[in-house]
C-alpha cells in the first residue's frame, strides 16, 4: 500500500481568501471534503503524505547537507554538545542512549508475540544506535513548571549557518503541521484551532537523527526500534537513505516511500489523548532494509555522505497545557482511558520510561 499525498495548496489558498473576506473555514466551498480526508488518513494509518509549497526539496537538501557535515565529525566534538541533565532535550543525544520502547514495555512485547510474522518488526539488540539533535523551535512561555523541557538551543562551533539553517526549517515545518493540525480539527468536528491553540509556545523539536552507515549498515540492523512518539504530530522532510517502516491501524507493516518534495506526518501520543483514542500513537521503526543497502551502494560510487539523516521534528503541546479529550470526544467510552494530566508531567513520564529523564540510567 502507497500513501496517498494531501496538496496543502489548495486549503493553504482557500484558507486565506476565506480570511481575507471574513468568512468561517468551515464554510468555504470545497474545503470541509479535504479536511475529511486528512482526519480520516490519520485515523485509519496514522501517517499522512503532504506536498506544501512552503516546505520544497531544496530546503530540506539544504538543512540535511549541514546535518551530515556535523554527524560526520568526531564522536569526541559532537559530546561537547551533550545535555543529559536537560533530558537530552536540547543538544546531542549519542548512539547508545535512546532505549526503544519495545524492549521495556512488557505489553508491548506481548502485542509483537502475537503478530503475524510478516508484520512484526525486527527485534533490537540493545539501545539505538542512532545519534540525534535536539533543537528547540518557537518561542518559549516566560513562565512554566516545566523549565528543563522549555532550554535554549545549544549551538556547536564551527557551524555559522546553524541557528539560522534549524530555525529555518524548523519553522516551515512546524507551518504544515499547524495547518494539517486545523484541517483534522475541522475534519473531527472541532473548532479549527482546537490543536493548534494547545501548541502555542509548546516545546517543538527539530530533531534529525543521524544513522553511520558505514559502521552500521548491514541489512537487519536496527537504528531506531518499534516505538511511538510521545508528542502531538511528527513531521519528517525525505530522507536519502530509506528503511522507515510503519504499522496501520489494522495491523499491516509497510515501508513508507516519501516522494521528492513531499514531508511525512506520524500521529503521537498526544493527539491520541486528546481525540480519546480515535487516533492512535502511530508505530514505526527505522532499519537497515534492501533498499537501504541499494542506496548505500549508490551513495558510495557518488562519493556522498553514509550517514543517514531524517529531518524530523516533533510538534508538541504546551508544557503548561492539560491533555484530555476534547469535544465530542469527552462523551467517548474510551474517555476514561485517558484521564486529565499536565501535558509535562505526561512528557517526564514517558522520558523516564525510554531513558532519557536526566541522570536516570543513561547508558
Amino acid at each position: 500500500m502507497e500513501l496517498p499525498v494531501i496538496d496543502l495548496a489548495p486549503y493553504l489558498a482557500i484558507a486565506d481568501a476565506g480570511n481575507r473576506e471574513g468568512e468561517s473555514t468551515k464554510q468555504v466551498s470545497g474545503l470541509t471534503e479535504l479536511c475529511h480526508e486528512v482526519s480520516r488518513l490519520l485515523k485509519e494509518t496514522g501517517a499522512l503524505l503532504v506536498k506544501d509549497p512552503r516546505c520544497t526539496a531544496e530546503d530540506n537538501d539544504r538543512f540535511i547537507d549541514m546535518m551530515e557535515k556535523y554527524f560526520e565529525k568526531p564522536a569526541e566534538f559532537k559530546r561537547l554538545q551533550e545535555r543529559p541533565f536537560l533530558h537530552y532535550q536540547v543538544g546531542v543525544t549519542p548512539e547508545g542512549v535512546e532505549v526503544p520502547r519495545s524492549l521495556v514495555d512488557e505489553e508491548m512485547q506481548e502485542k509483537l508475540r502475537a503478530m503475524p510474522k510478516e508484520h512484526q518488526p525486527l527485534t533490537p539488540k540493545g539501545p539505538d544506535p542512532k545519534w540525534r539533535y535536539m533543537w528547540r523551535v518557537g518561542p518559549r512561555p516566560s513562565k512554566t513548571r516545566f523549565q528543563e523541557l522549555n532550554s535554549e538551543p545549544v549551538i556547536p562551533e564551527g557551524f555559522p549557518e546553524w541557528k539560522e539553517t534549524m530555525d529555518s526549517w524548523g519553522y516551515k515545518m512546524i507551518s504544515a503541521i499547524e495547518v494539517v493540525a486545523e484541517m483534522a480539527a475541522i475534519g473531527f468536528g472541532l473548532p479549527k484551532d482546537a490543536f493548534t491553540s494547545l501548541m502555542k509556545q509548546g516545546p517543538h523539536l527539530l530533531a534529525p537523527t543521524g544513522s553511520d552507515l558505514k559502521r552500521y549498515g548491514q541489512e537487519g540492523t536496527v537504528f531506531a526500534g518499534y516505538h511511538y512518539d510521545l508528542n502531538f504530530l511528527t513531521i519528517h522532510g525525505r530522507s536519502r537513505f530509506p528503511g522507515l517502516n510503519i504499522w496501520l491501524r489494522n495491523g499491516q507493516k509497510i515501508e513508507v516511500k516519501v516522494p521528492i518534495g513531499c514531508l511525512l506526518i506520524q500521529t503521537g501520543k498526544q493527539i491520541e489523548w486528546l481525540t480519546a483514542g480515535e487516533c492512535t500513537a502511530g508505530m514505526h521503526e527505522v532499519v537497515v532494509t534492501k533498499r537501504t543497502i541499494d542506496a548505500i551502494k549508490l551513495a558510495s560510487e557518488q562519493n556522498r555522505s553514509l550517514w543517514r539523516v531524517s529531518s524530523t521534528l516533533f510538534a508538541h503541546i504546551a508544557s503548561d497545557a492539560v491533555l484530555k479529550p476534547l469535544g465530542h470526544f469527552a462523551e467517548s467510552p474510551l474517555a476514561s482511558k485517558y484521564p486529565s494530566i499536565c501535558t509535562g508531567e505526561f512528557v517526564e513520564q514517558e522520558l523516564s520510561v525510554i531513558n532519557l529523564k536526566g541522570n536516570k540510567g543513561e547508558s
